[in-house]
């Protein structure tokens, strides 16, 4: 039986706790996990928001709201129905796979355009980076196959309809610098969207406020007739930021709003509560007031968190300011005049208790999940690393299980390995499944598993050895291998299993039980820093079998999963 929400709790959470008034707040992040990169758009009454995937899949994740502070996950842009060779995520790189999208809705059709970034197997050559573009009718899916745009250098890009009908593709480049992976300049050129080909001449139109450091994540607005340039410059760390310049031609050139950057945390102490705030994407709503997204890391642990970088919520507002000084035709001094977004206009920082966007809503807590695996379909929040091989898993072959088959792949660099998971979605929470699974052959294990990459992880599992059955905790180890943390003998055993993982202050406390939840016995504690947040992406809360090598014959029975955290 699935457990209740506890949406309704939060205003008297809220109330309790002193912190904010639940009818008039809400809490940063909008969409807690790891959830890089947001681009949002609005069709009526609708927001939809799309992020960085990297080398997970289903990749693509598209969340939906009709208040800005309540998400639902609907689908995925690239699934196993549509995904083909030309996007390659089967083999690709940790930190390669697909970059931050942007999401656009134009005459009754929903665009996302991205970069897939895939290096190479061949030790030397260069990355390549894949720029395309799905479409679909209703953002839930079904989305078209990608078609990709030839000739389109660089990651992060953009895709603006202009009101006179012309559409154009928005990029990054780096002209003269191939050692700068395709960024420290923003280029456009027309885009054939019957064709899905680049025409007409390329304008490099904005090296960003700072000359060209890490300039990337660029998106066009058009208000009042004047073309609006953001990007994101300074790298996606402490220094990131959200830059803005303007002009009057879609082709530059474009001036530098001289208050930037309009969004950053590059100023504030290291023990502010989220630092890293950038690569953001604006939205005007229906009434004209505008809000922004974009990406931070909350600072939990050591200036970083589990959860890597997640989707925030800024509210946004428009003013006049002087770009400069120009003189006029009378040989006079002059101010000339544009209109300028302020981001956060009360504080000029990313807060985590905010007022709501929309008079009489509240924000939902969405802190559990609880999958008993009753449905043929694997359920929109797990993910693989990269696409599973062929017969990974089942839901089918025993009714109410996932059944998880044993690959002779363990944690190894591009591989696809036996291995499901949902994100973590706070520092503190509970995690267990009940598993059936009694392996015969040496090396044979299944359990939980807490990972980031294929080199960062916790495994807790049941694993056969040459003297018996026994209960495994590791973790990997800075030269590619794995760390015992600690191992006991199960004597007796049937197969049945609850394992549990619970996050309590700096520590994860590893617990299991025989009795089918009656009592737990702790098994074994460690920090929790081993599994912060590397790179581009966050942790998982995940499934793991694995024959290490041995033969693929044997599987491991899930009867539910649950997560809980403690918000």
């Amino acid at each position: 039986m699935k457990k209740f929400h506890l949406s309704y709790f939060l205003p008297l959470i809220l109330f309790c706790l002193g912190e904010a008034h639940a009818q008039d707040s809400f809490i940063n992040p909008i969409i807690p996990g790891g959830f890089p990169d947001p681009s949002i758009c609005r069709v009526g009454e609708d927001f939809y928001i799309v992020n960085s995937s990297f080398e997970y899949f289903p990749a693509l994740p598209i969340h939906h709201s009709k208040d800005l502070i309540n998400w639902e996950l609907i689908g995925y842009g690239l699934n196993e129905n549509i995904y083909n060779s030309s996007i390659n995520l089967s083999d690709v790189q940790q930190e390669g796979g697909i970059h931050a999208p942007s999401i656009r809705y134009n005459n009754g059709l929903f665009y996302i355009v991205t970069t897939n970034v895939y290096s190479p197997l061949d030790i030397g050559k260069d990355a390549i980076m894949a720029n395309f573009v799905i479409t679909a009718k209703d953002p839930s899916g079904p989305w078209s196959e990608p078609h990709l745009i030839l000739g389109a250098p660089g990651i992060d890009p953009d895709i603006f309809f202009d009101d006179n009908g012309k559409v154009y593709f928005v990029g990054t480049h780096a002209p003269g610098n191939k050692f700068k992976d395709g960024i420290g300049a923003i280029w456009v050129q027309e885009l054939d969207l019957i064709n899905w080909r680049l025409n007409g001449e390329r304008y490099t139109i904005w090296e960003g406020a700072c000359g060209g450091c890490c300039v990337e994540g660029p998106h066009i607005y058009k208000r009042n007739g004047n073309y609006y340039l953001v990007v994101a410059e300074g790298g996606t760390s402490f220094n990131h930021a959200v830059m803005i310049s303007v002009s009057d031609s879609i082709n530059g050139l474009y001036e530098s709003n001289p208050k930037n950057p309009i969004l950053t945390s590059r100023h504030l102490s290291s023990n502010n509560w989220v630092n890293s705030t950038g690569h953001a994407d604006i939205v005007q709503l229906e009434d004209g007031r505008w809000v922004m997204v974009s990406l931070g890391v909350r600072n939990e642990i050591e200036r970083s968190s589990n959860m890597g970088r997640e989707t925030f919520l800024i509210p946004l507002k428009w003013e006049e300011a002087i770009s400069r000084w120009v003189e006029n035709d009378m040989g006079k001094w002059e101010p000339l005049i544009y209109d300028w977004p302020v981001a956060a206009p009360m504080t000029g920082k990313v807060e985590r208790y905010n007022p709501v966007i929309f008079e009489n809503t509240h924000q939902r807590v969405q802190n559990y999940f609880y999958d008993d695996f009753e449905s043929l379909k694997l359920d929109l929040n797990w993910n693989f690393r990269r696409v599973p091989r062929e017969k990974t898993y089942s839901l089918n072959v025993k009714k109410g299980f996932l059944r998880l088959y044993l690959k002779s792949q363990n944690f190894s660099s591009r591989k696809r390995y036996s291995l499901l998971g949902i994100r973590q979605k706070q520092t503190h929470f509970e995690f267990s499944t009940k598993m059936n699974f009694l392996p015969i052959n040496n090396g044979e294990e299944a359990g939980l598993s807490l990972f980031q990459k294929d080199n960062i992880y916790i495994n807790y599992s049941i694993l056969k050895r040459d003297k018996g059955i026994v209960l495994s905790l590791y973790k990997s180890d800075k030269l590619g291998g794995v760390e015992i943390l600690k191992e006991g003998f199960i004597g007796d055993f049937n197969g049945q299993l609850i394992l549990k993982l619970n996050s309590e202050g700096a520590h994860y406390v590893f617990q299991c039980s025989k009795d089918d939840g009656e009592t737990f016995e702790e098994f074994h504690k460690v920090k929790n820093h081993i599994i912060l947040s590397q790179g581009y992406t966050g942790a998982y809360l995940g499934l793991y079998a694995s024959s290490n090598g041995g033969e693929e014959t044997s599987y491991a029975d899930f009867d539910w999963c649950k997560y809980s955290d403690k918000r």
